[in-house]
């Protein structure tokens, strides 16, 4: 009888089985793809660069938006770019990456060119420094607070960033610029960065120009306040 009865119901989940319907057929199906792309940079040596000496330190710097594009050249209106046209002897590398027109600074792709940067070239990986104007500015905040462990110093001009991402930056020397009469990008955008990396106890220097505006305080920055030489007093532990 106990034979029967399983046979019985086996037979009985066979034919349910055969009369269930079939599940439907998904209109998504899988399927993967590779992307890869592509940034151009400028790339400047300074007259102590060996392959095979000293390590160097490092200077990247992102443009604002005027410059995005294909021709390289227009990054060279500013900056590092602009400095090291007229000044063989600039102590530091630079690479200035430049982003086609419509696009924004993307951080993972940034940092996939210095991971490529740090392999190719003698760079001291302990005195790469971060610096950008307006749209580069926030690129910089952004970069920075997202792969903080890749920076000895940033100095974001004319940005902005995300408050809540403040506390990434608080074990690395920050100096914000800004102008006060930036009628591009409000002061405030500065501001409140660097207050969100105070109340982290981070170590932040805020230089606002009361007089200047967008160009002003880039000018100022890579001028004379010394930026440079800031640069040079940082090192990663």
């Amino acid at each position: 009888m106990l034979r029967l009865a399983v046979a019985t119901l086996a037979l009985f989940t066979a034919s349910l089985a055969l009369a269930a319907p079939a599940p439907a057929k998904s209109p998504q199906q899988p399927r993967s793809t590779s992307i890869k792309t592509r940034i151009n940079y400028l790339s400047f040596l300074p007259k102590s660069y060996s392959a095979k000496g000293d390590k160097v330190p490092l200077i990247v710097f992102l443009h604002g938006s005027g410059e995005r594009g294909t021709d390289l050249n227009k990054i060279k209106a500013w900056g590092p770019p602009a400095i090291v046209e007229k000044d063989p002897d600039f102590p530091f590398m630079v690479v200035s990456p430049q982003i086609p027109d419509g696009q924004w600074w993307d951080a993972y792709l940034l940092k996939s060119m210095l991971d490529d940067v740090l392999k190719r070239y003698n760079v001291d990986p302990k005195r790469v420094y971060l610096t950008g104007i307006s749209m580069g500015g926030y690129g910089a905040w952004d970069l920075a607070s997202r792969y903080p462990d890749y920076f000895a110093a940033v100095a974001p001009i004319c940005g902005g960033g995300i408050p809540r991402l403040a506390s990434r930056l608080k074990d690395i020397p920050v100096w914000a610029f800004h102008g006060l009469k930036d009628d591009a990008v409000p002061e405030q955008e500065s501001a409140r960065m660097v207050e969100a990396l105070k109340a982290q106890g981070g170590n932040v220097k805020y230089t606002v120009l009361p007089e200047a505006g967008h160009v002003e305080a880039w000018v100022h920055a890579y001028g004379e306040a010394g930026l440079f030489e800031w640069f040079a007093q940082q090192r990663r532990q």
